[in-house]
């Protein structure tokens, strides 16, 4: 190697010491620097803790505004940052939200914590209290018009959580009027009972007595549903309502819940099972009766609406009015109120009105059909009327059997007189029916007087009927519990039965209603001639 390619080297090395050392002082500022950077990154974040300093105000988001670019003309830069729009102190304002938040977690309606400079520095939970509010129609964007107080109507905007529900109209909210926002649904207990409910497993099969009505029900109502075709082939309609009469405690109800029963099992058969379900609405007529101007109308529509939404699925649904005559009375008879004359044209309009009632049917159920108006009963609206009778002793004993069965624990003595525990059950009723429709003297219950002079004696089977059957089953029962307990045999006994029969039919003496003879006579199922006069046997032959 030459001398000259030696001090070559050398220069190049030195170059490289000079190198060397200027990265080492410059990795010694990049340090400095760092550590400086470091402090003032603690400083800040001490500064913006330090924002966080009790005392807070409370505000609630009405609106969320991402980072944009302003429209020229309409905005500057400082106006296009990430923030949120809040009601503070009755007033609204748009504020800034502290680094430390993450901007997609805070929501509409929600609470916020400001600083002294209002900053957003914490999210909290939603408003659990306000005015109460019904939905009327449900808008875009998020906004729907309510009912407040006094039927004022307003648009109010839904809160984050109301957005993520399924609301419909008649649904309760509860609204902050400081800022227009409705934080949550409400249920209350009024709403609830119109709630649509799956129909009770109750058969046709479970109900005894009834059979001809029930035939009557079938195909004046199932054939409808079951064979659309024939009927559309036809120029058929399904009806759309069914009238149940007859005296109290007969199985009005029971049949209206069978109907439901027996619709969803055809539509399951149809469309396959757990395709198709059925509902049943039991609206207790009183019930829906309210005070203020309007109301009972409104739920009346908050009904049929909820009735056909389920409908439109292909649901049939069932809208059963347990006691119709105390809503749907006739026209003018109002003696205090005239709140029929309002009432029976909302039923009339949601039943045969512009809008289809299609997979909808109305059953309506009284005792006191003569109070029902007119025009509600006619063909196209309560198309099939049918009568519900009290049972016969065929009947009656069709209704025991579905109470007395082999389950129950039967005396010794009397499986003892049979070959088998059916044998018993059925010789049991047997002797149960003949005690109660017996036309012996120890059986008369009333003296009935008519206008004309003439004289009815009525006994205890006029006034039989499926729940004091029922009750007569449960007082036996109750006698054999208590022989039991008092160191008796296990099981029921015809003496049991009899004895029941008797306290049953007592507990009856008083009941009659001497004051108004026609109204009892209406209730009770005896039509014909007037009355003029009612007098209890009962109490005479208890005097002898």
């Amino acid at each position: 190697m030459t001398e000259r390619q030696v001090n070559v080297l050398r220069d190049k090395n030195r170059a490289l010491d000079k190198q060397l050392a200027g990265i080492g002082g410059n990795n010694q500022r990049l340090v400095a620097l760092l550590e400086t950077t470091r402090e003032q990154i603690i400083n800040l974040k001490a500064a913006l803790e330090r924002d966080g300093d009790a005392p807070f105000s409370y505000g609630t988001i009405t609106a969320k505004h991402p980072r944009r670019h302003p429209e020229p003309g309409l905005g500057i830069e400082s106006t296009a940052i990430q923030a949120v729009d809040v009601m503070y102190s009755g007033r609204k304002m748009r504020v800034t939200i502290s680094p430390l938040l993450d901007f997609e977690k805070l929501h509409v309606g929600q609470q916020v914590l400001l600083n002294e400079a209002l900053v957003v520095i914490a999210g909290l939970g939603y408003e659990e209290t306000g005015e109460l509010v019904t939905i009327k129609e449900l808008l875009e964007d998020h906004q729907a018009v309510v009912m407040a107080r006094a039927d004022d109507q307003r648009v109010i905007t839904l809160a984050q959580p109301l957005r993520e529900q399924h609301l419909r109209v008649g649904d309760q909210l509860t609204l902050d009027p400081r800022t227009g926002l409705a934080m949550s649904r409400v249920q209350l207990t009024d709403m609830q009972s119109l709630v649509l409910e799956e129909v009770p497993d109750i058969a046709y099969s479970d109900i005894g007595g009834l059979n001809s009505q029930i035939e009557a029900i079938q195909d004046s109502v199932e054939l409808p549903f079951s064979h659309p075709e024939l009927y559309r082939e036809h120029g058929l309609s399904a009806p759309k309502g069914i009238l149940l009469y007859g005296p109290p405690g007969c199985g009005k109800t029971l049949i209206a819940k069978a109907v439901a029963h027996s619709l969803a099992q055809r539509a399951a058969e149809r469309n396959g099972e757990g395709a198709t379900r059925s509902y049943f609405l039991n609206i207790k007529g009183p019930e829906l009766l309210d005070k203020y101007v309007g109301e009972t109308e409104r739920h009346i529509r908050l009904i049929f609406a909820r009735a056909r939404e389920k409908a439109l699925h292909g649901d049939p649904v069932v809208v059963f009015f347990d006691e119709m005559e105390s809503l749907f009375r006739t026209r003018g008879t109002g003696v205090s109120s005239d709140v029929e004359t309002t009432i029976v044209p909302q039923l009339l309009a949601e039943i045969d009105g512009v809008e289809r009632l299609d997979n909808v049917i109305v059953i309506g159920a009284s005792n006191r059909e003569d109070m029902i108006d007119p025009a509600i009963l006619r063909p196209g609206r309560l198309d099939v009327k049918i009568k519900i009778r009290r049972p016969d002793a065929e009947g009656a004993a069709e209704i025991f059997g579905k109470y007395l069965t082999t389950d129950l624990p039967i005396h010794p003595e009397e499986l003892a007189a049979d070959a088998d525990a059916q044998a018993t059950i059925e010789r049991m009723i047997r002797g149960t029916v003949e005690a109660m429709y017996s036309t012996a003297p120890i059986n008369e219950f009333l003296e009935v007087t008519y206008v004309t002079g003439a004289s009815e004696i009525l006994y205890f089977k006029d006034f039989a009927s499926g729940a004091v059957i029922h009750n007569v089953v449960d007082r036996a029962k109750k006698h054999a519990i208590k022989a039991l307990i008092t160191g008796g045999e296990r099981g029921l006994k015809m003496e049991y039965l009899l004895r029941a029969v008797r306290e049953e039919f007592a507990e009856h003496e008083d009941m009659p209603n001497t004051t108004n003879p026609d109204d009892w006579a209406r209730i009770s199922g005896r039509k014909g001639e007037r009355i003029s006069n009612i007098r209890s046997l009962v109490n005479q032959r208890g005097a002898k």
